[in-house]
């Protein structure tokens, strides 16, 4: 059984490069979290001192996993954002809603040439299943592709993915890792899933920044074609932080067929029209007798907006998803094919 004191204790035996005293001392230990038989924090500087405190996360990481008892550990070193992306500046159309529009984003991850995101506006439609499956299709016609799990309270990405472990730093940037031809970067290869749902709403935000602009996604010599940014339900902090921090090219909304779904849905696609990020097409999934078909082309129709396609009920895609493994053939990997057709033309 890992003690909290003995925990902080250790912690505080690692010096703050800034005011020399130990990092819980010197609060640089942010959202210490302390089970049986695990640790993990935050530590938030500004852009221009990571660097300077990547040797303090190493060994901060070092000293936790050779306690007694210490099964794992998380150690996550991000950014703050600078002062002025934290301020957004009001429209008239914003003020008169009460609602104020996220800041023109003026950043993109080095070296990714499209950024897409997959969004809906409620949990249980399958919309991380469709962006593993939309990714392994855009590699599969010829892209070279990543996709970047920023569901942070609910990562499957690793599951999906067959993927475990953390990933390696070098030069200061996390190398993503790479399955089934894709690029992949999720918080659940950097903490474990029941601990991100413990965290606050800054520290998600601050991770999705960390592994949108700190990860090598491409190259000079070898840049990405396309980032699938697979993005929590719902219309909340990550998504406005996506907004923020980098110029999507388009979004891509999953809803299942029936109303519930159809209105977040909806909601979805009003945020980011709000913002000015053209939503691509909606995707029905699910499609079949049990929640009905015919709704997602109908809701397409009504925003004005492409319709993708459906994707039925399927025992492979049940099957691909628990194998770690995306679709590589067969009628539904073919579904998913003339998706990314469709989205390209919509893009």
């Amino acid at each position: 059984m890992i003690d909290r004191a003995a925990v902080e204790a250790v912690l505080n035996a690692i010096p703050d490069p800034a005011t020399g005293r130990g990092l819980v001392e010197a609060g640089v230990a942010e959202g210490l979290t302390v089970t049986a038989d695990r640790a993990g924090f935050v530590i938030e500087v500004p852009a221009a001192r990571v660097a300077a405190y990547a040797p303090v996360r190493d060994a901060a990481e070092a000293a936790l996993k050779a306690m007694p008892g210490m099964s794992r550990v998380s150690v996550i070193l991000t950014s703050e954002a600078p002062a002025p992306a934290r301020k957004a500046s009001l429209s008239r159309e914003a003020v008169d809603q009460g609602r104020p529009r996220a800041p023109v984003p003026t950043d993109r991850p080095s070296h990714v040439r499209r950024v897409i995101a997959v969004a809906s506006g409620k949990g249980g439609v399958g919309k991380s299943t469709v962006s593993v499956n939309l990714a392994a299709a855009f590699a599969r016609a010829g892209w070279s592709t990543g996709i970047l799990d920023a569901d942070v309270h609910g990562p499957s990405l690793p599951t999906m993915l067959g993927l475990s472990g953390q990933p390696e730093y070098r030069d200061g940037m996390m190398e993503p890792r790479r399955a089934h031809g894709l690029l992949a970067m999720s918080v659940g290869l950097l903490t474990r899933s029941d601990d991100a749902m413990i965290w606050r709403g800054p520290m998600a935000s601050q991770a999705l920044t960390q592994m949108l602009t700190q990860t090598r996604w491409g190259t000079e010599d070898q840049p990405l074609d396309v980032l699938v940014v697979d993005l929590p339900p719902g219309t909340g902090d990550v998504q406005l932080t996506l907004i923020q921090k980098t110029p999507l090219d388009g979004v891509v909304i999953v809803t299942t067929p029936q109303e519930v779904a159809l209105a977040d849905a909806r909601r979805a696609h009003t945020l980011f029209q709000r913002v000015g990020v053209p939503t691509l097409g909606l995707i029905e999934n699910m499609t079949g007798d049990v929640f009905g078909r015919g709704g997602g082309e109908a809701e397409a129709a009504r925003i004005g907006a492409a319709f993708l396609g459906d994707l039925p009920l399927h025992a492979d895609v049940r099957r691909a998803g628990d194998a770690g493994s995306p679709l590589a053939e067969g009628e539904m990997a073919a579904r998913f094919d003339a998706i990314v057709v469709r989205v390209m033309a919509a893009g």
